[in-house]
């Protein structure tokens, strides 16, 4: 199985400086694939996920592109061939 998954400039930079990573999940959920993905981007993992494992509060996550707060969060299904987008939010005015 293999996912695509897609980052930001901002978060490339953790992840070797590039923008798209094929990744192979050992399961078929959000968590499976960012404890593989923490396996191998450790810095990436953390700005990814909070000390308690959670989503961050400011980082989008889409799947397919669905919003996993409202897919099922962490046990949210990433089937093969699926596209993973990571977004940190952005604030001002």
């Amino acid at each position: 199985m293999s996912v695509e998954v897609v980052l930001p400039g901002v978060l490339a930079d953790l992840a070797g400086g590039t923008k798209h990573l094929q990744v192979e999940p050992a399961g078929g959920t959000l968590a499976d694939l960012l404890d593989t993905l923490a396996a191998v981007h450790p810095a990436l993992a953390r700005r990814i996920r909070d000390e308690a494992g959670a989503v961050r509060r400011f980082v989008n996550v889409y799947v397919d592109g669905d919003d996993v707060r409202y897919a099922g969060g962490l046990g949210t299904p990433v089937p093969d061939g699926a596209v993973v987008q990571v977004l940190p939010s952005v604030a001002g005015g």
